[in-house]
Order: structure tokens, then sequence, then C-alpha cells
């Protein structure tokens, strides 16, 4: 993977930003013909049909605090004639029983099981109580370490930001099932599909398609309206990924359920490809200006993305991480 960064930056700017603009422009062209409308944004909290069986519940679109409870990532279900497929569950132990709630007020089926998306917070900690009710959780095997070796620190800062009360009972789950490849997940009598490229978004990153429907949760790999973090990505695998997604022919994607923001088109794939590309050709720009890391988050500036969600702090790390990982592989040439 690292070797295509290494290639993009010995080819040269100009070669490069070819690649990418082309790249780009064959994705929204195709992206572009023949997307359904996305339905109306449910209100955060409850479950909206978004197909047939397959059901959202989405998060709020704000900073993670004490006022929305840290509830901020999308989660969602899939039902089938055996029963329920919940993907991501929260960020406490409290929201990961509203999400049953919500699961219950649609159907009397059971949970068959749990599938965790990617290693942040606000997907993992309501899985403690799915464990409470015995549904076996499924995760990637990169994501599953990831998570063991890192996340009770990040329960630590969840209590510190949300409070005991609000995260009481939450904890770093076990996982059932640790899955190495891209799978189909058939626990509950309806064809789904686990897709997983490598390292992309994050280390073990995957997404969940309905074969029946064609709606996509896309966990790390695909925000609306946020700005998505690059801290644990490899960015040549996310790229790789998307293009994946974007290739996808068996069934097409019609809806994209993103880790945060409103339902979207697969036009949505683009949009983060853009974002993507314009924040490494920004920061290759400025090593190429020699500049400074400390001025590096106020000099690079993307005013396509500047209204959303988290740009006035994941943006501007972004901007440093980008620029250190491509003067680490300058440094290496």
């Amino acid at each position: 993977m690292t070797g295509l960064l290494f290639w993009q930056l010995s080819a040269g700017p100009a070669r490069w930003l070819r690649g990418v603009v082309v790249t780009i422009t064959a994705t929204m062209l195709v992206a572009c013909a023949g997307v359904p409308a996305s339905p109306p944004d449910p209100p955060p909290g409850r479950a909206a049909e978004v197909a047939p069986g397959v059901y959202v519940v989405r998060g709020v679109d704000a900073p993670l605090s004490t006022d929305n409870a840290g509830r901020v990532g999308n989660a969602g279900f899939i039902v089938g004639p055996a029963g329920v497929l919940a993907i991501d569950s929260g960020t406490s132990y409290r929201h990961g029983r509203q999400l049953l709630d919500e699961i219950a007020r649609v159907t009397a089926l059971p949970v068959r099981g749990l599938l965790i998306t990617h290693t942040r917070q606000e997907f993992l900690f309501g899985a403690t109580a799915f464990r409470e009710r015995g549904i076996p959780i499924y995760m990637q095997q990169r994501a599953a370490r990831l998570m063991a070796a890192r996340c009770e620190r990040c329960l630590r800062t969840l209590n510190e930001q949300l409070g005991a009360d609000e995260m009481r009972g939450s904890a770093v789950i076990r996982v059932d099932h640790e899955f190495e490849t891209a799978q189909a997940l058939d626990i509950t009598g309806r064809s789904v599909r686990v897709l997983y490229w490598g390292h992309s978004s994050g280390p073990g990153d995957v997404a969940v398609l309905d074969v029946a429907s064609g709606v996509l949760f896309a966990g790390g790999l695909l925000d609306q309206g946020h700005v998505p973090d690059v801290q644990d990505s490899d960015l040549p695998g996310w790229h790789a990924a998307l293009q994946a997604l974007h290739a996808l022919r068996d069934p097409p994607l019609q809806r994209i359920v993103p880790g945060h923001g409103p339902v979207s088109g697969p036009q949505l794939i683009a949009t983060v490809q853009r974002y993507l590309a314009q924040l490494q050709s920004g920061a290759a720009k400025l090593l190429q200006q020699a500049a400074s890391l400390r001025d590096v988050p106020d000099l690079l500036e993307l005013p396509e993305f500047k209204d959303w969600q988290n740009y006035d702090n994941t943006h501007r790390r972004n901007a440093s991480v980008m620029f250190l990982r491509l003067e680490q592989a300058q440094l290496a040439q």
C-alpha cells in the first residue's frame, strides 16, 4: 500500500493530480446517473426504513457533547425472515439499550447478531447491552485487536466527557466472531455481504451490503457532511476501497448509510474521494513550498468542505497528519 504513496510522490504532482482528476470525474459521471433520491432525513434516535426491511437509526449531526450524550454515529439493522442483524451499537450501554428498543419497536424477531463496522468510540460501547442479552458480536480481526489494545482509554475519555452516569454499564466487550476476509453473513435468512479490502479508513474497517435492496452501511469508509478522520487510515488503501465500492454492480448501490450524517446516494463516494484528494494534494503543495508544520492547519484550507461538521478540528488535524506522512515518505526515498 505504501508503495503506491511513494509512486504518487515520485511521479510528480502534475502527473498524480491528472490521475486523481480522471478517477474522480469518471466516478462522478457514473455515480450520478440514475441515482434515486434520498429519503427524508429521520429524527435522531428513531428507526427509519430506508428500504424494505432495512433501517437506520440516525445519530445527531453535532460534535460529541453532554447535550447529545455522545450519540453522534449512525447505527442500523436489517430484518430477515429468521431474525435481525444489528449494525453498530452506539456510544454507551444506555445507547445500546435504546437501539435494541428501536429494533423491538419495529419487529418481534430476535436479534441474531451485532456487526461492528469499525473502531470508533461512538459505534462500540453500546455492545455491552447486546452482550447482556447473549447476542453474538462480529468484528473484523484487525479492528477487534485495535479495540482491545486502546479502547479502555477511549472509555475513560468518554466517562470524562459525558459523565459517569451516562456511561454507566459501558465496557470494552469481547468479540464472539472475528473474521479475516470479506464474506457472506446469512444469519437471518437474508443475504448480507460484509465487504473488506484491507486497511483503508482504518485497520479492519468494513462495510455491510444488503443484497436485496442495494443499501450499504458504510461504517468508517464514508461520512456525509462530516470531515472524515484520516488518523488511522492507509490512504492508498482507502482510495482502493472507495473505487471498489464505486465499481459494485451486483447489486448496484442504491443508498448509502454513512457512519455520520444523512442517508445518501452513491454520489457520496465521489464526494469523499474529492476531500481525500484535495487534502493530499494540498499537503503535497505545502511540502513543496517548505511550509512549517506549525502553519499547515491554517494554510491547508478546503473551501468546498468548510461547512462540514468538525472542519475546525478534525480537518486541521488531518492537514497535519497528511503533511507529516508525505514528509516522511519523501525522506524515505
